[in-house]
Protein backbone atom coordinates (compact mmCIF):
# COMPACT_ATOMS: atom_id res chain seq x y z
CA UNK A 1 0.00 0.00 0.00
CA UNK A 2 1.29 3.40 -0.96
CA UNK A 3 0.38 6.57 0.93
CA UNK A 4 -1.72 9.00 -1.11
CA UNK A 5 0.43 11.67 -2.71
CA UNK A 6 -0.37 15.37 -2.77
CA UNK A 7 -1.41 15.12 -6.42
CA UNK A 8 -4.39 12.97 -5.39
CA UNK A 9 -5.86 15.93 -3.56
CA UNK A 10 -5.77 18.26 -6.55
CA UNK A 11 -8.96 17.30 -8.47
CA UNK A 12 -11.38 19.27 -6.27
CA UNK A 13 -9.42 22.57 -6.41
CA UNK A 14 -8.85 22.01 -10.12
CA UNK A 15 -12.57 21.44 -10.65
CA UNK A 16 -13.47 24.62 -8.75
CA UNK A 17 -10.93 26.62 -10.73
CA UNK A 18 -12.25 25.20 -14.00
CA UNK A 19 -15.81 26.11 -13.04
CA UNK A 20 -14.72 29.67 -12.25
CA UNK A 21 -12.97 29.92 -15.60
CA UNK A 22 -16.05 28.55 -17.38
CA UNK A 23 -18.30 31.02 -15.58
CA UNK A 24 -16.00 33.92 -16.44
CA UNK A 25 -15.77 32.78 -20.06
CA UNK A 26 -19.55 32.57 -20.25
CA UNK A 27 -19.95 36.09 -18.82
CA UNK A 28 -17.53 37.42 -21.42
CA UNK A 29 -19.38 35.57 -24.20
CA UNK A 30 -22.73 36.94 -23.04
CA UNK A 31 -21.35 40.48 -22.82
CA UNK A 32 -19.82 40.17 -26.26
CA UNK A 33 -23.02 38.83 -27.82
CA UNK A 34 -25.06 41.58 -26.18
CA UNK A 35 -22.71 44.21 -27.55
CA UNK A 36 -22.77 42.61 -31.00
CA UNK A 37 -26.57 42.49 -31.02
CA UNK A 38 -26.77 46.16 -30.03
CA UNK A 39 -24.30 47.14 -32.76
CA UNK A 40 -26.27 45.15 -35.35
CA UNK A 41 -29.59 46.70 -34.36
CA UNK A 42 -28.32 50.27 -34.20
CA UNK A 43 -26.15 49.86 -37.29
CA UNK A 44 -29.04 48.41 -39.31
CA UNK A 45 -31.31 51.21 -38.11
CA UNK A 46 -28.78 53.90 -39.07
CA UNK A 47 -28.02 52.28 -42.42
CA UNK A 48 -31.65 51.82 -43.47
CA UNK A 49 -32.50 55.43 -42.62
CA UNK A 50 -29.48 56.79 -44.54
CA UNK A 51 -30.40 54.65 -47.57
CA UNK A 52 -33.95 55.95 -47.41
CA UNK A 53 -35.54 52.58 -46.74
CA UNK A 54 -36.94 53.86 -43.41
CA UNK A 55 -38.50 57.30 -43.09
CA UNK A 56 -36.35 59.42 -40.76
CA UNK A 57 -39.28 61.74 -40.02
CA UNK A 58 -41.24 58.96 -38.32
CA UNK A 59 -38.46 56.75 -36.92
CA UNK A 60 -35.47 59.11 -36.56
CA UNK A 61 -32.01 57.51 -36.49
CA UNK A 62 -29.45 56.58 -33.80
CA UNK A 63 -27.07 59.42 -34.70
CA UNK A 64 -29.86 62.00 -34.37
CA UNK A 65 -30.95 60.49 -31.05
CA UNK A 66 -27.37 60.64 -29.76
CA UNK A 67 -27.13 64.28 -30.87
CA UNK A 68 -30.38 65.08 -29.06
CA UNK A 69 -29.15 63.45 -25.86
CA UNK A 70 -25.88 65.39 -26.09
CA UNK A 71 -27.78 68.67 -26.54
CA UNK A 72 -29.98 67.87 -23.54
CA UNK A 73 -26.95 67.02 -21.41
CA UNK A 74 -24.83 70.01 -22.38
CA UNK A 75 -27.45 72.71 -23.07
CA UNK A 76 -30.50 71.49 -21.17
CA UNK A 77 -34.05 70.89 -22.39
CA UNK A 78 -36.98 73.23 -23.02
CA UNK A 79 -38.23 72.30 -19.54
CA UNK A 80 -34.92 72.96 -17.79
CA UNK A 81 -31.77 70.93 -17.02
CA UNK A 82 -32.02 67.29 -18.08
CA UNK A 83 -31.03 65.95 -14.67
CA UNK A 84 -33.96 67.81 -13.08
CA UNK A 85 -36.35 65.96 -15.40
CA UNK A 86 -34.69 62.63 -14.59
CA UNK A 87 -34.82 63.37 -10.85
CA UNK A 88 -38.52 64.30 -10.94
CA UNK A 89 -39.48 61.09 -12.76
CA UNK A 90 -37.23 59.04 -10.47
CA UNK A 91 -38.85 60.52 -7.35
CA UNK A 92 -42.32 59.70 -8.67
CA UNK A 93 -41.25 56.19 -9.68
CA UNK A 94 -39.47 55.32 -6.44
CA UNK A 95 -42.32 56.77 -4.38
CA UNK A 96 -44.93 54.72 -6.23
CA UNK A 97 -42.70 51.64 -6.14
CA UNK A 98 -42.25 51.83 -2.36
CA UNK A 99 -45.92 52.57 -1.59
CA UNK A 100 -47.24 49.93 -3.96
CA UNK A 101 -44.76 47.29 -2.78
CA UNK A 102 -45.48 47.84 0.92
CA UNK A 103 -49.26 47.77 0.43
CA UNK A 104 -48.99 44.75 -1.88
CA UNK A 105 -46.97 42.77 0.67
CA UNK A 106 -49.28 43.71 3.56
CA UNK A 107 -52.50 42.84 1.75
CA UNK A 108 -51.00 39.79 0.04
CA UNK A 109 -49.77 38.28 3.32
CA UNK A 110 -52.99 39.19 5.15
CA UNK A 111 -55.28 37.64 2.54
CA UNK A 112 -52.93 34.71 2.03
CA UNK A 113 -53.16 33.90 5.75
CA UNK A 114 -56.92 34.34 6.06
CA UNK A 115 -59.20 32.36 3.78
CA UNK A 116 -62.18 34.36 5.01
CA UNK A 117 -60.59 37.65 4.01
CA UNK A 118 -59.53 36.29 0.64
CA UNK A 119 -63.03 34.95 -0.06
CA UNK A 120 -64.67 38.26 0.90
CA UNK A 121 -62.21 40.68 -0.74
CA UNK A 122 -61.12 38.49 -3.65
CA UNK A 123 -63.83 39.58 -6.14
CA UNK A 124 -63.26 43.26 -5.33
CA UNK A 125 -59.50 42.99 -5.86
CA UNK A 126 -59.94 41.11 -9.12
CA UNK A 127 -62.48 43.69 -10.29
CA UNK A 128 -60.14 46.56 -9.39
CA UNK A 129 -57.28 44.82 -11.19
CA UNK A 130 -59.42 44.66 -14.36
CA UNK A 131 -59.82 48.46 -14.50
CA UNK A 132 -57.49 49.98 -17.14
CA UNK A 133 -54.67 51.86 -15.45
CA UNK A 134 -55.03 54.80 -17.81
CA UNK A 135 -58.51 55.42 -16.38
CA UNK A 136 -57.12 55.29 -12.84
CA UNK A 137 -54.37 57.73 -13.80
CA UNK A 138 -56.95 60.17 -15.15
CA UNK A 139 -58.96 59.86 -11.93
CA UNK A 140 -55.91 60.56 -9.78
CA UNK A 141 -55.02 63.58 -11.94
CA UNK A 142 -58.50 65.02 -11.30
CA UNK A 143 -58.70 64.10 -7.61
CA UNK A 144 -55.12 64.78 -6.49
CA UNK A 145 -54.07 67.47 -8.93
CA UNK A 146 -51.09 67.58 -11.23
CA UNK A 147 -48.39 67.52 -8.57
CA UNK A 148 -46.26 64.55 -7.53
CA UNK A 149 -49.06 62.90 -5.53
CA UNK A 150 -51.07 61.87 -8.56
CA UNK A 151 -47.99 60.36 -10.25
CA UNK A 152 -47.02 58.41 -7.15
CA UNK A 153 -50.60 57.14 -6.78
CA UNK A 154 -50.72 55.99 -10.42
CA UNK A 155 -47.37 54.23 -10.11
CA UNK A 156 -48.38 52.64 -6.80
CA UNK A 157 -51.53 51.16 -8.33
CA UNK A 158 -49.56 49.47 -11.09
CA UNK A 159 -47.07 48.06 -8.59
CA UNK A 160 -49.64 47.00 -5.98
CA UNK A 161 -51.38 44.27 -7.92
CA UNK A 162 -48.19 42.59 -9.15
CA UNK A 163 -46.70 42.46 -5.66
CA UNK A 164 -50.02 41.54 -4.06
CA UNK A 165 -50.68 38.49 -6.21
CA UNK A 166 -47.11 37.24 -5.79
CA UNK A 167 -47.15 37.73 -2.02
CA UNK A 168 -50.58 36.09 -1.80
CA UNK A 169 -49.50 33.07 -3.83
CA UNK A 170 -46.19 32.84 -1.97
CA UNK A 171 -47.98 32.63 1.38
CA UNK A 172 -50.41 30.04 0.01
CA UNK A 173 -47.49 27.92 -1.22
CA UNK A 174 -45.91 27.63 2.25
CA UNK A 175 -45.78 24.03 3.47
CA UNK A 176 -48.78 23.40 5.73
CA UNK A 177 -46.76 20.90 7.77
CA UNK A 178 -44.20 23.61 8.52
CA UNK A 179 -46.95 25.87 9.80
CA UNK A 180 -48.47 23.08 11.88
CA UNK A 181 -45.10 22.24 13.43
CA UNK A 182 -44.54 25.90 14.28
CA UNK A 183 -47.94 25.99 15.96
CA UNK A 184 -47.11 22.89 17.97
CA UNK A 185 -43.87 24.53 19.14
CA UNK A 186 -45.88 27.48 20.42
CA UNK A 187 -45.43 30.05 17.64
CA UNK A 188 -47.96 32.86 17.83
CA UNK A 189 -49.54 34.67 14.89
CA UNK A 190 -46.86 37.34 14.85
CA UNK A 191 -43.99 34.84 14.93
CA UNK A 192 -45.70 32.72 12.32
CA UNK A 193 -45.97 35.70 9.99
CA UNK A 194 -42.51 37.19 10.49
CA UNK A 195 -40.48 33.98 10.84
CA UNK A 196 -42.33 31.48 8.63
CA UNK A 197 -44.71 33.03 6.11
CA UNK A 198 -42.84 36.12 4.95
CA UNK A 199 -39.40 34.42 4.68
CA UNK A 200 -40.98 31.52 2.79
CA UNK A 201 -42.76 33.89 0.40
CA UNK A 202 -39.74 36.18 0.03
CA UNK A 203 -38.58 34.65 -3.24
CA UNK A 204 -42.06 35.27 -4.72
CA UNK A 205 -42.13 38.85 -3.45
CA UNK A 206 -38.62 39.75 -4.62
CA UNK A 207 -39.29 38.19 -8.02
CA UNK A 208 -42.28 40.52 -8.43
CA UNK A 209 -40.10 43.57 -7.75
CA UNK A 210 -38.21 43.04 -11.01
CA UNK A 211 -41.41 43.65 -12.97
CA UNK A 212 -42.85 46.16 -10.52
CA UNK A 213 -40.20 48.86 -10.93
CA UNK A 214 -40.76 48.96 -14.68
CA UNK A 215 -44.49 49.30 -14.05
CA UNK A 216 -43.85 52.07 -11.53
CA UNK A 217 -41.86 53.88 -14.20
CA UNK A 218 -44.76 53.43 -16.62
CA UNK A 219 -47.19 54.78 -14.01
CA UNK A 220 -45.05 57.86 -13.37
CA UNK A 221 -44.76 58.62 -17.09
CA UNK A 222 -48.49 58.06 -17.66
CA UNK A 223 -49.23 60.44 -14.79
CA UNK A 224 -46.94 63.05 -16.36
CA UNK A 225 -48.70 62.68 -19.70
CA UNK A 226 -51.99 63.67 -18.04
CA UNK A 227 -50.41 66.93 -16.94
CA UNK A 228 -47.06 68.04 -15.57
CA UNK A 229 -44.49 70.78 -15.83
CA UNK A 230 -41.42 68.57 -15.41
CA UNK A 231 -40.33 64.98 -15.91
CA UNK A 232 -39.30 62.67 -18.72
CA UNK A 233 -42.92 61.95 -19.58
CA UNK A 234 -43.59 65.65 -20.11
CA UNK A 235 -40.34 65.90 -22.09
CA UNK A 236 -41.48 63.08 -24.39
CA UNK A 237 -44.95 64.64 -24.68
CA UNK A 238 -43.45 68.00 -25.69
CA UNK A 239 -41.20 66.30 -28.26
CA UNK A 240 -44.21 64.49 -29.70
CA UNK A 241 -46.14 67.75 -30.07
CA UNK A 242 -43.18 69.23 -31.96
CA UNK A 243 -42.90 66.14 -34.24
CA UNK A 244 -39.43 65.60 -32.77
CA UNK A 245 -39.06 61.83 -33.05
CA UNK A 246 -35.41 62.03 -32.01
CA UNK A 247 -36.56 63.63 -28.75
CA UNK A 248 -39.18 60.93 -28.23
CA UNK A 249 -36.62 58.15 -28.70
CA UNK A 250 -34.09 60.00 -26.54
CA UNK A 251 -36.62 60.15 -23.71
CA UNK A 252 -37.35 56.45 -24.17
CA UNK A 253 -33.62 55.68 -24.02
CA UNK A 254 -33.33 57.55 -20.71
CA UNK A 255 -36.29 55.62 -19.29
CA UNK A 256 -34.71 52.33 -20.40
CA UNK A 257 -31.42 53.30 -18.74
CA UNK A 258 -33.24 54.08 -15.48
CA UNK A 259 -35.01 50.73 -15.61
CA UNK A 260 -31.74 48.84 -16.21
CA UNK A 261 -30.02 50.56 -13.27
CA UNK A 262 -32.97 49.74 -11.02
CA UNK A 263 -32.93 46.13 -12.23
CA UNK A 264 -29.27 45.81 -11.26
CA UNK A 265 -29.98 47.22 -7.79
CA UNK A 266 -32.97 44.90 -7.27
CA UNK A 267 -30.87 41.92 -8.37
CA UNK A 268 -28.19 42.87 -5.83
CA UNK A 269 -30.90 43.14 -3.15
CA UNK A 270 -32.29 39.76 -4.15
CA UNK A 271 -28.87 38.12 -3.90
CA UNK A 272 -28.42 39.63 -0.45
CA UNK A 273 -31.85 38.69 0.91
CA UNK A 274 -32.02 35.17 -0.54
CA UNK A 275 -28.52 33.87 0.13
CA UNK A 276 -29.80 30.33 0.62
CA UNK A 277 -30.88 30.08 -3.01
CA UNK A 278 -28.69 27.66 -4.97
CA UNK A 279 -26.53 29.26 -7.67
CA UNK A 280 -27.84 29.26 -11.20
CA UNK A 281 -26.19 26.73 -13.49
CA UNK A 282 -23.75 28.30 -15.92
CA UNK A 283 -25.40 26.58 -18.85
CA UNK A 284 -28.67 24.76 -19.35
CA UNK A 285 -29.01 22.29 -22.17
CA UNK A 286 -32.45 21.44 -23.50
Amino acid sequence: MHAPTGSAKRPLPDLAARRRRDAQRRRLNVAGLRLLLGVVILGSWELTTRLGWVDVFFWSQPSAIADKLWIWITQGTDLGPLWDQVLVTMEETVGGFIVGSILGVIFGVALGRSRLLSDVLGPYIKGANAIPRVVVGALFAVALGLDIRSKIATAAVLVFFVVFFNAFQGVREVDRNLIANARILGAGDRQLTTEILIPSALSWIVASLHTSFGLALVGAVVGELFGATQGLGELIYAAKNNFDTAGVFAGMALLAAMALVAEALITALEDRLIKWRPPVATETRI
